[in-house]
């Protein structure tokens, strides 16, 4: 008797093991219970399962930032975990619901929107299936056409990462490509450095490019250069200059302009103890790109 107790604690405690962690991302804030709904639901389906939150604060409806945090988070997560990212403007429409499994071995869940674009880049395609809602969706609520993420997102990956549904069961495999968002990728091409900027360090100001200190070496630009700068919104130019690059903001004077690397050592943007973004009206997204050169 007691060596059949030892068999079902072990039993437990592979099964808790092999239970993977689910990590949300929303831009629904935290101001109303949306995203504990989506978390209801997923105890619902297994109480076991380890809920962790990725970010709730994506601004309203954007898809870009949406596919960059993700994409920033993810490598420092382990294979098998699931995310569900739920930045949906278009929710209810012919846009489908997707599962992506990477050739890292995570998975994420998400509208076929573009949200996916970064991660599908940075870690590979291994499968995508569209969720079949006729068996993966929260009983009873057929007739809720705006929140897929409680209805269809969360409870899939909840039942996905209990092991309640293999990969194979959300649904038929798509032959086709995934959305992808076109931007501007970091190139060096006759003489000049081009590149994305894909997010704004905001507490700051600072303006964070996709262009690496790797490329940026292989340009032949070294600290202490004065190199030229501008900034497009589409094919509109928001800002040009010359500029020094340097090791920190403390090299040049309070209210200048200056060119370093971030903590990622991607190139990028300040104005020492000023917001660059605010002062020359910068943004970030997919349609902003960046020229630099001698």
């Amino acid at each position: 008797m007691r060596n059949l107790v030892y068999l079902f604690a072990i039993a437990f405690l592979i099964s808790a093991c092999e239970r993977k962690a689910i990590v949300i991302q929303t831009d629904f804030g935290t101001k109303d219970g949306a995203v504990a709904a989506m978390k209801g639901v997923a105890y619902s389906v297994d109480k076991n399962l380890q809920l962790f939150d990725l970010t709730h604060e994506i601004p309203a409806y954007n898809v870009w930032e949406a596919a960059y945090r993700l994409n920033q988070a993810t490598s420092f997560w382990p294979a098998g975990t699931v995310f569900v990212s739920v930045v949906d403007p278009g929710v209810g429409t012919q846009r489908k619901s997707i599962v992506l499994q990477t050739r890292s071995g995570h998975y994420f869940i998400s509208p076929d929107n573009g949200t996916l674009t970064l991660v599908a880049e940075s870690l590979g395609i291994k499968a995508v299936r569209e969720i079949d809602e006729a068996r993966n969706r929260r009983k009873q609520s057929d007739r809720s056409y705006t929140f897929h993420g409680r209805d269809v997102y969360i409870y899939t990956a909840a039942r996905l990462a209990s092991g309640k549904i293999s990969f194979k069961e959300v649904g038929p495999e798509l032959a086709d490509s995934i959305f992808m968002i076109p931007y501007q990728k970091a190139v060096f091409e006759n003489g000049v450095l081009k590149g994305n900027i894909p997010v704004l360090d905001i507490q700051f100001g600072n303006v964070w490019t996709n262009i690496p200190d790797s490329l940026v070496q292989k340009a032949g630009l070294q600290f202490g250069d004065s190199i030229t700068v501008e900034i497009f919104h589409d094919t509109a130019s928001k800002f040009r200059d010359r500029v020094p690059l340097v090791k920190t903001f403390g090299e040049v004077t309070e209210g200048n302009t200056l060119a370093y690397f971030n903590s990622l050592l991607n190139f990028s943007l300040a104005i020492n103890m000023r917001s660059f973004a605010d002062s020359f009206h910068i943004g970030s997204g997919a349609k902003w790109t960046i020229h630099v050169s001698e």
